[in-house]
């Protein structure tokens, strides 16, 4: 916390120190007063009063950037602020609202336009977030609080991962809350511990259990959910990806399935090879725009559970998931031989970590490649024959 003397000719030569992120400067003349300087914006910087509020809070009024207000006009701001403060009056120009308003005024509003899961944040707030934080203010919220509704979710018997989004989603939603200038950082989610369990369940099918899938697949009565199910388990694609797929993201001469941006989980473009299984799918297809239409609603699928439910429990895989049909396809590679890198390109993983849940499926393969060298010592051991 360095105070110097301010001057404008000081602002403009004012940097962040190495290594540091921010720093504030403040004015030796009136030390409530100080400048922030970013490393990211050296020269320049943004004026701010600090003070208590009638609660013994801390505050800091935002008064301009260096590039709105000269620092006269930002002292002058700062000596009426002291002012008004001395005389009791409450000068934040900050309307704080409760964290219900927030979240359903403005949360909402801007994550439906630009969040595909923001169904499930709304699902969160709405079963557990409201009832314990929705009548609080924004600056009421504490890290204490959140840590401890964290434990009592995993105390209820909540999935870790599930204890997870919970604070995910207030960390994320009170960030938005800071950069909109709705209350103050510092954010009292972000160094909430989260819990670090592996929850990861995947079910693998043996040969007969895939046999039994496969018979099903080919006969069930319903064709479409089958033909979904047979695309998933042929290109380990996600099935919001398969469902929303159009015609025009497919291929068929290069054998290619183009995934938008906009229906991928890492947001970027993804080529999905096509093998002659998928293309089977494909050639049996009899659709427009959408490869898989419902044919009770003449649109595309939104879900297929309650089928997929009966299919598998034909198939005596009640515990089979949709999603297990993509592990089921990463096996098929990795128990073949393909690399991991191979892998993670296929299934578009942004990180080789989420890849590496599939390492111990190759033990096989490099048992072989290990047996190779043992070929060859017990080879080398042998006693020659002379002749």
């Amino acid at each position: 916390m360095p105070i110097i003397k301010l001057t404008q000719q000081s602002i403009n030569n004012l940097q962040c120190p190495e290594g540091r992120s921010r720093i504030s400067f403040y004015h030796a003349d009136l030390p409530s007063f100080y400048l922030e300087v970013r490393a990211t914006s050296p020269g320049q910087g943004t004026f701010y009063y600090q003070y208590r509020d009638q609660s013994g809070k801390t505050r800091h009024q935002k008064l301009g950037r260096t590039t709105e207000i000269t620092l006269s006009e930002a002292l002058k701001q700062a000596k009426i602020l002291k002012a008004e403060i001395a005389l009791g009056r409450n000068p934040t120009k900050q309307v704080v609202m409760s964290y219900t308003e927030f979240f359903e005024q403005h949360y909402l509003p801007y994550v439906k336009l630009r969040k595909r899961s923001w169904n499930r944040d709304e699902e969160l707030y709405r079963l557990r977030i409201r009832h314990v934080f929705g009548n609080k203010y924004l600056d009421q919220i504490t890290r204490q609080q959140i840590q401890a509704f964290h434990t009592a979710l995993k105390a209820a018997g909540l999935a870790a991962s599930t204890c997870n989004h919970h604070v995910k989603l207030l960390k994320y939603s009170l960030n938005l809350a800071i950069s909109w200038e709705m209350m103050e950082g510092p954010n009292p989610a972000a160094k909430v511990p989260l819990y670090h369990e592996d929850n990861k369940v995947a079910h693998y099918l043996n040969d007969a259990e895939l046999e039994r899938l496969l018979s099903v697949l080919h006969s069930d009565r319903n064709r479409i959910v089958c033909q979904i199910a047979f695309l998933l388990l042929s290109t380990g694609c996600r099935l919001n990806e398969v469902l929303s797929a159009k015609w025009s993201d497919i291929d068929l001469e290069k054998k290619i399935f183009l995934v938008r941006a906009t229906n991928s989980k890492s947001k970027r473009i993804r080529a999905v090879p096509l093998n002659q299984s998928a293309m089977e799918v494909l050639h049996q297809l009899d659709t427009r725009e959408y490869l898989f239409i419902n044919t009770q609603t003449g649109k595309p699928y939104t879900a297929i559970a309650k089928v997929w439910h009966r299919i598998r429990k034909k198939a005596g895989l009640e515990h089979l998931r949709l999603h297990d049909l993509r592990h089921q396809y990463a096996s098929f590679l990795v128990n073949s031989g393909r690399t991991l890198y191979e892998v993670q390109q296929i299934l578009g993983h942004s990180d080789s970590k989420v890849t590496e849940r599939y390492s111990h499926l190759s033990m096989k393969i490099l048992l072989e490649a290990s047996d190779s060298a043992s070929a060859k010592i017990k080879k080398a051991m042998q006693p020659k024959v002379d002749s």
